[in-house]
């Protein structure tokens, strides 16, 4: 697996489709962060880590009736394609209803954390 954060996006947007109530993956730290950012800002109920030399990643999602929370997760940077940002050119996602993440000297964090600390960094993704 050449790109583990897209992979993870990719199954996190699949299982929103297929209405499951849980999606698990293989464990590493960035994705950790990436759960966490996401489980702060209200776009899943929870994440767990299980296991012990296979490590795994089991995200509960987060659903109104029948539609998911999480309308759109698209990957801005990539290995080939490396996308960074300063502190005055971080995007806002649909107007502010969104959230951009970056990888910041300072750990991973949302767009409005580094605009308030001033940081930029690698823009990995937007959730919306």
């Amino acid at each position: 697996m050449t790109d583990p954060i897209s992979d993870m996006l990719t199954r996190i947007r699949n299982a929103n489709l297929a209405l499951l109530p849980a999606v698990d993956m293989p464990h590493s730290k960035i994705k950790e962060s990436i759960a966490g950012i996401l489980k702060r800002e209200g776009y899943i109920t929870d994440f767990a880590v299980e296991g012990k030399i296979p490590k795994v990643i089991k995200v509960k999602l987060k659903y109104q009736g029948k539609k998911s929370i999480i309308e759109g997760l698209q990957r801005v940077s990539s290995p080939g394609l490396r996308r960074y940002v300063g502190s005055t050119d971080i995007p806002r996602v649909r107007g502010g209803l969104g959230v951009a993440v970056l990888s910041t000297s300072e750990g991973l964090m949302t767009d409005v954390q580094a605009r308030k600390k001033n940081l930029g960094g690698e823009l990995l993704c937007y959730v919306w």
